[in-house]
């Protein structure tokens, strides 16, 4: 039975049932639903709507349809009810009888799946931080592994300056690490309770909403009720950060994919993470990778239709609101699994330093280093940034590197230069010479890796 029939003189006919029903999807709110109905009872028995008895009865009867749920979630979703609120309630009255209707005394719907919503969200939230911190420290001990693995840095996807291997890994640690400070601070914003706040004027009984909030978890109850039952700024947020990190993990899945390439050479993936060919035997394609990639667009996608939901609703509940759940319900679970693979391509991954230093020591990437040898001779960049494009064009025609020039060949185009130039063109040097922080230098790397840790440890 529908629980707003009184009204009509007939229901609807199938076609509404199937387009109007979300039990569909928010059976998965199904455990939320029940710990809330749990809360709800006690705040009513508090002010007298439910007895003693009734409360213990109630409670006894949602804590067993809370393990039969668990124990099979996905039977929730073809019961045919309109929605988990339906749902749980049909089901109490199995069980308890009449009793089970007066448990949504002062409370809507509008109220109820708010704060279901927000439970499954703070839930979902906290195993994505966790998860993050995992990968992190995936990248973290990459970066111990690979310590003195050299690699071509890019830019315009040609080579630019040597870097250390390691220092690749910790430029995506700095991006998780805001990835999941973003979300913390999301989950602090959305962990406030709605619960209480009616339809949309509030509850006419005298709950204490504070008692109620603390009891579910949350740091305090709304402050208003219009607000609380039609906010939904807790799911663009997620699904910002969402596609924010999604951002992330596909960059990270572009680079392990060319770096992958027969072309570059630089690591081998798992074979875990990989698949072959129906056709070609030979081949083992980085489809872990591919999938990440493939996956963001359709979190960006649940982002932006979530914001054409909201764009000019006015308040408060509307019926379009319905649509707030399954674009989150599938983008963080793609996220969570996008980055389980992520770690699990960082976990198995070989890296073949011999082909990441051949390729660091060519494509002229000291070139830069040789302009600041001119400088500290006394030549202006400009110039000395010149002077070194002359040399590299030099270089090119003979198909040789900057290094591989005799003294006479760098003293043609420039009589500053001096038997000195040598160590410091070469690619440790290259490397060596970043010591700012930040940099790329030995160093400076051993104290991102150490400051990760550090922060890791404080959580």
């Amino acid at each position: 039975m529908a629980l707003w029939g009184g009204r009509f003189s007939s229901g609807p006919d199938e076609a509404f049932k199937q387009f109007n029903d979300s039990l569909p999807f928010d059976y998965q709110m199904a455990e939320q639903d029940i710990i809330g109905s749990i809360a709800w009872a006690g705040a009513l028995q508090q002010v007298n709507v439910l007895s003693v008895q009734e409360h213990t009865e109630l409670v006894a009867a949602l804590n067993e349809l809370l393990s039969e749920v668990q124990q099979d979630l996905s039977a929730v979703a073809s019961a045919g009810y309109e929605d988990i609120h339906s749902y749980v309630e049909a089901k109490l009255i199995d069980k308890v009888g009449d009793l089970a209707k007066k448990l949504h005394t002062g409370r809507s719907r509008n109220d109820q799946v708010a704060t279901d919503f927000r439970l499954w969200s703070r839930s979902t939230a906290e195993q994505i931080v966790e998860a993050i911190q995992t990968l992190k420290a995936e990248f973290v001990a990459l970066a111990e592994r690979e310590l003195g693995t050299i690699l071509p840095g890019y830019t315009h996807l040609q080579r630019a300056q040597p870097v250390l291997f390691s220092h690749w890994c910790m430029a995506y640690v700095e991006m998780l690490e805001r990835d999941e400070s973003r979300l913390s601070d999301a989950i602090t914003r959305f962990n406030v309770s709605p619960l209480g706040s009616g339809a949309l004027a509030g509850t006419a009984y005298p709950i204490d909403r504070e008692a109620l909030a603390h009891n579910l978890g949350f740091s305090h109850a709304s402050r208003n009720s219009l607000d609380a039952v039609s906010d939904r700024d807790f799911v663009v947020e997620l699904l910002s950060c969402a596609s924010i990190s999604m951002m992330h993990l596909s960059r990270f899945a572009e680079d392990l994919i060319f770096y992958n390439s027969g072309e570059a050479g630089f690591i081998e993936l798992a074979d875990n993470v990989t698949s072959g060919s129906s056709l070609m035997p030979q081949k083992k394609n980085p489809d872990a990778l591919e999938l990440i990639r493939g996956k963001t667009g359709r979190v960006f996608g649940a982002f932006s239709a979530m914001m054409m939901t909201l764009k000019a609703l006015p308040l408060a509940y509307n019926k379009d609101m319905q649509e707030d759940k399954e674009g989150l319900f599938d983008a963080m679970p793609t996220w969570l699994a996008c980055i389980h693979m992520a770690q699990a391509c960082i976990k198995g991954i070989k890296v073949n330093g011999e082909a990441t230093l051949k390729a660091a020591q060519g494509g002229h990437a000291n070139a830069t280093e040789l302009a600041d040898y001119l400088v500290a001779k006394g030549i202006p960049f400009r110039e000395g940034h010149h002077i070194v494009g002359q040399l590299v064009q030099h270089a090119i025609s003979k198909g040789q590197n900057l290094e591989d020039l005799s003294l006479d060949e760098f003293q043609s185009v420039c009589s500053v230069i001096a038997e000195d130039v040598y160590p410091v063109l070469e690619i440790d040097a290259c490397i060596a010479a970043r010591q700012a922080l930040g940099g790329t230098s030995l160093p400076q790397v051993e104290q991102a890796i150490k400051f990760a840790k550090q922060q890791a440890q404080s959580k």
